[in-house]
């Protein structure tokens, strides 16, 4: 049965949605953002979000597909501010930017997995495993420190070398240590982990509809997920091993996501599926991607 999951984070809140916009507060700042999903009209008006608004994307091109563009601030807004999150035993805090591609450094509604990691490897512990846990594409880290705070070896793949490092900010910033950071392309990493005979109790995959390796190598979804998942599925703990995929491209649905775990690894164990949203002050519901999970074991 599919999902739906949103995640209660004090510190994120959307507040309106509509015309390939959305309205967001992170903290204490209010950030205006193009959003592809919100393909219907705004409840509040253009005069309200622009007087609410602290730092406002503008696209460089007229294409609602293009992220590419500038912020423009009010004197107020900082470069960088922090954001907390907590859950159970849980504490983290993130760093956030205003950057070129209209990103500022956390996806909330990812939340949601944060829990699950870390329950699963609370379960992990309680059944005397010392949890390895690997997460690949994994961007500024919020899925690592949930996995670390919960006690987890955590190793955390990027192939952008400036993300890696605002991770480590992110990790110091929670109060944790003992990550392993490693900037490379994601496939290639899992290739020669499963050449070495490696295996993880936990695997957490969020990649991009397109992205570049740290050498050039050229990642596209639809071409090469299916090997990425093969080799997830040798390097995955066949007794209590767990897993989160993550999918933000438009057109791409949990059941495809499912379809192609249960090709890959057969035998998955207790699955979960769905979407996750957030919904805006007037009760607007905003897709923002779909997770397939699943996880083996007691």
């Amino acid at each position: 049965m599919s999902q739906l999951l949103t995640p209660t984070i004090p510190d994120y809140e959307l507040i309106d949605s509509g015309d390939f916009e959305k309205l967001e507060r992170f903290g204490r700042y209010i950030t205006r953002r193009p959003e592809p999903q919100a393909i219907w009209h705004r409840t509040l008006s253009e005069q309200k979000w622009r007087e609410m608004a602290d730092a406002s994307f503008l696209r460089t091109s007229s294409s609602k597909s293009d992220e590419r563009g500038e912020w423009h601030l009010r004197p107020q807004m900082p470069d960088r501010w922090t954001v907390a999150y907590d859950y159970k035993q849980m504490h983290l805090k993130m760093r956030l930017a205003l950057t070129s591609f209209k990103h500022v450094g956390i996806f909330p509604e990812q939340a949601a997995n944060w829990n699950f990691i870390y329950d699963r490897i609370e379960e992990q512990k309680a059944q005397g495993i010392a949890p390895k846990v690997l997460n690949l594409f994994a961007y500024t880290g919020g899925a690592t420190l949930a996995a670390r705070a919960a006690g987890a070896d955590v190793t955390h793949v990027d192939s952008v070398k400036q993300v890696v490092t605002w991770s480590r900010e992110n990790m110091e910033q929670s109060g944790l240590e003992g990550v392993r950071w490693i900037v490379e392309d994601a496939l290639k990493f899992v290739r020669r982990e499963v050449r070495r005979g490696n295996s993880y109790d936990g695997i957490i995959l969020d990649p991009p509809a397109y992205g570049r390796g740290a050498n050039g190598e050229k990642w596209i979804l639809e071409e090469n997920i299916g090997e990425m998942l093969e080799c997830c599925a040798a390097l995955l703990d066949k007794e209590h091993g767990f897993l989160v995929l993550n999918l933000y491209s438009m057109g791409l649905s949990a059941l495809l996501a499912r379809t192609a775990l249960r090709q890959a690894f057969g035998h998955t164990g207790k699955e979960e599926q769905g979407e996750l949203y957030f919904s805006d002050r007037s009760g607007k519901e905003l897709p923002l991607g779909t997770f397939c999970r699943f996880y083996r074991g007691k």
